[in-house]
């Protein structure tokens, strides 16, 4: 006990000397590096199940963080420090979190603060974990057909400056037809407009990335049938699954957790919470109030499942359950969606390919007859 009080002198006196600066950057830092806070969560639930008390786990890290206290300026080390601080000032770990950690985690941590914060602590590494791991075949899905689609345009521009060209000026006089027109045409406009052609890509990915989490509505509600709107829905619905079953997991009625939820939202949720929510307050059950939304969100069979499991007397344990199962399913879903959309980014780039080397010799055999002729 009497080591555990020194390391608190320690935080403590640390905390002095840092300045608004180092406290910034510091919460910078870790808000930044989800690992990171994920591992501190950990150890602090591992030692709170060993019957240290929050504070004592909090000394116990900044010892750690800090070097045994010879290096306070540490990131890590500050923000134990500062979080050290807010307990002792009559504050709950999750508002200790204020501007160190997303308002999501805090959100989740704040159910369980009085009543059982190592569960909440351990829900939340389970969302968190759960969600990062679709964020890999997710970004594989989009990336690499992306990088095709591109190479699919360079390869078009080098055929029409570098290789069309001389062969025009080989032979001025021929009148071109089929395939061998098709390539020069191509030739002629992607040499007046190569800027908006190797631009297009980029600015298309760009609006698709600014609006995806905005975009509403019923044509919104249609694209989320195809890529790569289809795979946001997934992402989206997964994130808000997990997240959904830990509160009740926690003890939050439906509707308080989804009313929470609903703060730290992008657009596209809130609108499908909102419309679940209004059904939700007329008397349905969470899954009937998902149907009627009319919106297929977030699965239409997790929505069948839903409304079993809504009028089961454990629908706490039912909800996070199917949560979990439906987070292994959609990580195989995706990385089968993002294999089917690289082959045809594939397909793509070799027809591209094809279509210009058959050009490219029949232009050579008009050149020919023409000189024949």
């Amino acid at each position: 006990m009497a080591e555990i009080k020194r390391k608190s002198q320690s935080m403590q006196l640390a905390m002095k000397r840092f300045n608004t600066i180092e406290e910034y950057y510091a919460k910078m830092i870790l808000k930044m590096a989800n690992k990171t806070r994920l591992k501190i969560y950990r150890k602090i639930a591992s030692l709170m199940k060993n019957r240290f008390s929050l504070m004592d786990a909090l000394d116990m890290l900044h010892d750690s963080a800090s070097n045994g206290g010879k290096n306070p300026g540490e990131p890590l080390a500050i923000a134990i420090a500062a979080w050290g601080r807010a307990l002792n000032n009559g504050q709950t770990f999750s508002d200790a979190l204020k501007g160190w950690a997303p308002d999501r985690e805090r959100l989740m941590l704040s159910v369980g603060d009085v009543s059982d914060l190592e569960g909440a602590l351990l829900n939340l590494i389970k969302v968190t974990e759960g969600s990062t791991k679709m964020v890999r075949p997710i970004v594989g899905a989009i990336a690499y057909p992306f990088f095709l689609a591109m190479m699919s345009v360079l390869i078009i521009y080098a055929i029409g400056v570098y290789m069309v060209p001389p062969m025009l000026d080989a032979a001025p006089n021929v009148v071109w037809h089929g395939m061998a027109k098709d390539l020069i045409d191509l030739s002629s406009w992607i040499q007046k407009h190569w800027m908006g052609a190797f631009a297009f890509l980029p600015i298309t990915m760009a609006i698709i990335y600014f609006t995806i989490g905005r975009w509403t509505g019923k044509i919104r509600a249609a694209f989320d049938a195809i890529p790569p709107w289809s795979l946001y829905r997934v992402f989206t619905g997964i994130s808000w699954l997990l997240a959904l079953s830990a509160l009740v997991k926690g003890g939050t009625p439906v509707s308080t957790a989804l009313r929470a939820l609903r703060k730290d939202s992008t657009g596209y949720l809130k609108e499908r919470i909102d419309k679940t929510l209004v059904y939700i307050n007329n008397g349905d059950n969470l899954g009937q109030a998902l149907a009627k939304t009319g919106l297929n969100f977030p699965d239409k069979e997790i929505i069948s499942d839903l409304k079993i499991y809504s009028e089961l007397d454990n629908f706490e344990e039912a909800l996070d359950n199917l949560a979990n199962e439906w987070l292994e399913e959609s990580v195989f879903i995706i990385e089968e969606k993002a294999s089917i959309l690289n082959m045809i980014a594939i397909l793509i780039v070799a027809g591209v390919i094809a279509w210009a080397v058959m050009g490219t010799f029949e232009m050579q055999d008009q050149i020919t007859n023409s000189m024949g002729a």
